[in-house]
């Protein structure tokens, strides 16, 4: 399930690793040649930074690689029994305080705390899986044990 990514997803970190393979790499290492033209490389702050710069860009595009060559895209995000799964917007209401939460259940890659998107691997999502609006679920975090209620469950 790790390697489940919305076709969204996809798109941007593909998008991201072409900007890094195709604009950024070439700035920097254009940049990297100019300050190692200037001469004395080792008191050349913009020599140094740049090849910094250089290894961190590299080392994201080999982790992008791997992601995105072994990502299973899922397209037709839906639930024909109403139960939850990757790609569902789920509204919960914690048992003790009523308090409302909206979740979007993807994949590790595109998670957003943000935008409420959270990880099918994630403990609370985990519990969602399989689960059907109207469920009671019980969530084991750091300060004890949650208790929420599904209330709304769509793929829209």
């Amino acid at each position: 399930m790790s390697n489940l990514i919305s076709k969204d997803g996809f798109e941007k970190l593909k998008a991201e690793w072409e900007h890094l393979k195709y604009t950024e790499r070439p700035s920097v290492q254009q940049r990297v040649s100019d300050a190692a033209a200037e001469g004395d490389r080792s008191e050349n702050a913009e020599y140094t930074y740049g090849r910094m710069r250089l290894r961190e860009i590299d080392k994201r595009l080999r982790f992008l690689d791997k992601i995105l060559d072994n990502a299973k895209i899922v397209e037709n995000i839906s639930s024909n029994d109403g139960s939850i799964r990757f790609g569902a917007k789920v509204s919960l209401q914690e048992i003790k305080t009523k308090k409302i939460k909206n979740y979007t259940l993807v994949g590790p890659q595109e998670i957003d705390p943000l935008q409420g998107k959270i990880s099918i691997s994630s403990p609370v999502g985990k519990v969602l899986i399989g689960k059907k609006q109207g469920d009671t679920v019980q969530v084991s975090v750091p300060k004890g044990i949650l208790e929420y209620q599904i209330i709304e469950v769509s793929y829209t």
